[in-house]
């Protein structure tokens, strides 16, 4: 597991509290933790676990991946990924099949790229250096 950025997530929720114009014991209020707690995870001295996370998240109505990003827990690549399902999961204009349908389409595309991806990167592995660069050079006349 990636280490936590305690310094930037306490002033990033700090950052969002102010926004949010809540005070320290509103939002400890609302995502039910304690004041001094909060107030440490602000300040950089404590680790949120991704549960307590999730409540700040749910209290200050932001993305808990947003988040899990800021503290390290999750990249950014998947957090598109998280948030892409999260969008079609609540996305209350199509019914639970079509979400399923959906999520599987998006997840057979994913795949698809990944082995693309994987194969390119074998074959220019295979190629060795330098291969390919006349291709990419135009030719004088």
């Amino acid at each position: 597991m990636a280490s936590l950025n305690v310094g930037n997530l306490g002033e990033y929720l700090r950052e969002q509290r102010r926004q949010a114009q809540l005070s320290l014991r509103q939002l400890a209020d609302a995502a039910g933790v304690s004041n001094p707690y909060l107030s440490q995870i602000e300040r950089g001295l404590r680790k949120p676990s991704a549960d307590i996370l999730q409540q700040l998240a749910k209290a200050l109505r932001i993305s808990a991946e947003t988040l899990y990003v800021q503290a390290g827990i999750l990249d950014e690549r998947d957090r598109d990924e998280v948030e892409t399902r999260a969008v079609i999961l609540a996305d209350p204009s199509i019914n639970e099949r079509q979400k399923q349908v959906l999520l599987q389409i998006y997840e057979s595309f994913r795949k698809e790229n990944a082995l693309d991806a994987e194969a390119d990167a074998e074959a220019d592995a295979e190629a060795g250096p330098g291969a390919g660069s006349d291709d990419a050079m135009p030719h004088a006349n």
